[in-house]
């Protein structure tokens, strides 16, 4: 049998002017029809329930054009939305010779744009075919390539299946999402010879069947490196966040045999952001996963190993030898070790709040639900940049956005240019001084009670979707006693080890300790699990290419 062919990348133009529609679909008809499913929509929104589509159904988009000047909705606000949708997709902005100074001065806040096409643009094949044909190869060249599809079962509110769901997207797997009570669900269910009672049910492109499976099944299935090479390494990373993939960067391209251990997922928290906007070289934003994903891609360039689905749960000294233990007794030797562990976020105490954890209740942004609730109303605790962001890309397909936060504004906790977003966006509203008291429900979550610090008073308030961010903390316990620690278990290090002066106890070297290393020597810490970092991505970047440099320098001496 045959396999069918995959369905051809899209190139979508929206513009809500008859002649400007006449001559794309001519044009572009004319040259990539034939390698292309070429869309056309009459307006923004029209186009975005487009994209939804094309996106439930697995498909790929390759080039986005839409007209400047549209009613409702303009290109820039458009381009701006889609990009949440196929990040990789190109963009390209019509406008006409008058518009083009405001609309590239317009750009500059709201979204990255490829190209500036000015209308008219005849001759098409001087001014058209080689933008289209540039942009098209640039995004061929970006990695969209077809993967294959896993296939994942399960019931919108089991937590089982979300957790399947995130590891899948935070890995940037492949994946499509079927509710089991719908006919398609229903249907793969019986090919696979499951009858639903156990979700979710994952159905691997090889036609493997999974239920319920842990991570380490998953990580197998789709191919990701779980063993070590080799016995002994020049350094190992312990952590696979903005830290630890910047030092696997510098670690590999500067010839250390590196390997890079990571529990669940690469990226960490800032895997999860829907939106980085004050990351330097990329001022119109960057989608976390995004960002992430093209540092494992250096990472792997440079010839440093990733292993997936490994936790360290041990660190000792053996002479200047620094030895990693995993879960399952194995372990893992090098001259150095980095920690870059990162932080979990801090789980919300309210009663009732636990028990729907991967059913209506979310820590971190939980991309993967996002689509879930489109149409619901969406409550989100925090008042921090993370929380912000959420907001605001949840606003995008949410009915209502309702922040709680404790604080007495959003000043105190949250960069300008985020709480500028947030106030333009009506469907977003502010809570200060406020709470969650409570949580109820069935079998996900129901409703919340709000309460008021400044009055005391409570409301309860129906609710399905909670997204949390109260900040993190580190978890460290199974290094105390090994490398010093901080009362709140962060990982001490360089001069904040000196006590008046004096080197840590059992320090043995006739040195102080280098800038990011820990009171053992050989080990070092860099990124939000280190005591006083900033919690920044690209501080953390910044601290795991600085302790490559310093790892280098215990090596010569050693």
């Amino acid at each position: 049998m045959t396999a069918s062919a995959p369905p051809r990348p899209a190139i979508l133009a929206v513009a809500d002017d008859p002649v400007v529609s006449l001559a794309v679909d001519r044009d572009l008809g004319r040259r990539y029809g034939a390698d292309h499913q070429l869309l056309a929509a009459g307006s923004a929104d029209a186009a975005l329930v487009a994209l939804q589509e094309l996106k439930r159904r697995g498909d790929r988009v390759a080039l986005l054009l839409a007209d400047y000047r549209m009613p409702e909705r303009n290109g820039l606000d458009f381009l701006a939305r889609a990009t949440r949708i196929f990040p990789t997709a190109r963009r390209v902005l019509l406008t006409s010779y008058g518009d083009y100074t405001t609309a590239a001065t317009d750009a500059l806040t709201v979204v990255d744009v490829d190209h500036y096409l000015v209308m008219p643009w005849d001759p098409a094949e001087e001014k058209l075919y080689p933008m289209v044909d540039a942009l098209l190869e640039a995004w061929r060249a970006s990695g969209e390539e077809i993967a294959p599809e896993t296939k994942v079962v399960g019931h919108i509110w089991s937590a089982p299946s979300h957790a399947v769901k995130d590891f899948l997207a935070r890995n940037r797997v492949p994946y499509r999402w079927y509710l089991v009570d719908q006919p398609e669900g229903r249907r793969l269910l019986a090919a696979a010879g499951a009858d639903g009672s156990a979700l979710p049910v994952v159905i691997t492109p090889s036609g493997d069947v999974l239920v319920q499976p842990t991570e380490a099944d998953l990580a197998a299935q789709v191919g990701f490196t779980t063993e070590p090479s080799a016995d002994f390494y020049d350094l190992i990373i312990v952590g696979g966040g903005p830290a630890g993939l910047g030092a696997a960067v510098y670690g590999g391209s500067e010839g250390l045999r590196t390997v890079l251990v990571e529990r669940t997922a690469t990226g960490g928290q800032a895997g999860q952001s829907s939106r980085i906007e004050n990351y330097l070289g990329f001022p119109d934003g960057v989608a976390g996963v995004q960002l992430m994903g093209r540092a494992e891609r250096q990472v792997v360039k440079f010839g440093a190993e990733v292993l997936r689905t490994r936790e360290v749960v041990a660190l000792e000294a053996q002479g200047s030898a620094r030895i990693v233990r995993f879960e399952n007794g194995e372990e893992v030797t090098a001259h150095a070790v980095l920690l870059t562990l990162g932080v979990l976020y801090r789980q919300l105490p309210a009663p009732g709040v636990a028990d729907f954890n991967g059913s209506g209740v979310y820590y971190g942004s939980a991309l993967t639900e996002a689509a879930s609730c489109a149409s619901h109303d969406v409550y989100i605790v925090g008042g921090a940049n993370s929380a912000g962001q959420a907001a605001v890309y949840l606003a995008g397909t949410a009915s209502s956005v309702t922040m709680l936060v404790r604080a007495a504004s959003l000043e105190e906790g949250m960069s300008a240019y985020l709480i500028e977003q947030i106030r333009a966006i009506p469907t977003i509203t502010v809570l200060t001084r406020t709470e969650v008291a409570g949580a109820e429900g069935g079998d996900h979550l129901e409703a919340l009670y709000i309460r008021d610090n400044a009055t005391g008073e409570e409301t309860k308030v129906a609710a399905h979707w909670l997204f949390v961010f109260i900040g993190a903390e580190p978890e460290t316990d199974w290094l105390d006693g090994v490398v010093a620690l901080d009362p709140s278990g962060f990982v001490t290090s360089g001069l904040d080890l000196l006590l008046d002066g004096r080197r840590p106890p059992g320090w043995q070297l006739d040195r102080d300790p280098y800038l990011l290393e820990t009171s053992l020597p050989g080990v070092f810490a860099a990124g939000d699990v280190r005591a006083g970092s900033v919690k920044r991505v690209a501080s953390a970047v910044g601290e795991g290419a600085l302790a490559v440099t310093l790892v280098h320098q215990y090596l010569a001496k050693q």
